[in-house]
């Protein structure tokens, strides 16, 4: 992943914000519409993409393009910049390659170890019950 060219390659929209506010937010464009095509991008290869696609391919639209939006702060410059974040945190996520599980078996003295707990509170509870007169 070539972050340099992905970020050159992000698109980015200043609409208005909805919500409370005042008179400011009528006069404003303060939330980001941020875009980035998958497909037609160069700094993601081949791979890669297919990766995204799997991952996160429910947040694509139709033709390969993931869209975000920021309105939290009332700066413009602030929400570009944690849309920005939040984009590449995503990427990073999507691109992660797990760890595959190996199976293994607990050791013999973990074993005995849990036996042994278990017997004890099996005593522990027997020795709760009414006491047998023979």
């Amino acid at each position: 992943m070539n972050t340099s060219q992905i970020l050159q390659e992000l698109n980015f929209k200043a609409v208005r914000s909805s919500g409370a506010g005042g008179q400011h937010v009528n006069k404003v464009s303060t939330k980001i519409d941020l875009s980035f095509s998958v497909e037609d991008s160069n700094g993601l290869t081949n791979t890669e993409k297919e990766r995204i696609h799997r991952k996160i391919g429910h947040r694509l639209t139709k033709e390969g393009i993931l869209q975000m939006q920021c309105d939290e702060s009332r700066s413009q410059h602030r929400n570009k910049d944690l849309a920005i974040a939040r984009f590449l945190n995503l990427i990073e996520d999507a691109l992660k390659v797990k760890k595959k599980r190996r199976k293994t078996k607990p050791s013999r003295s973990s074993i005995e170890k849990r036996l042994k707990h278990k017997k004890k509170n099996a005593q522990k509870k027997t020795n709760r019950g009414k006491p047998q007169i023979d």
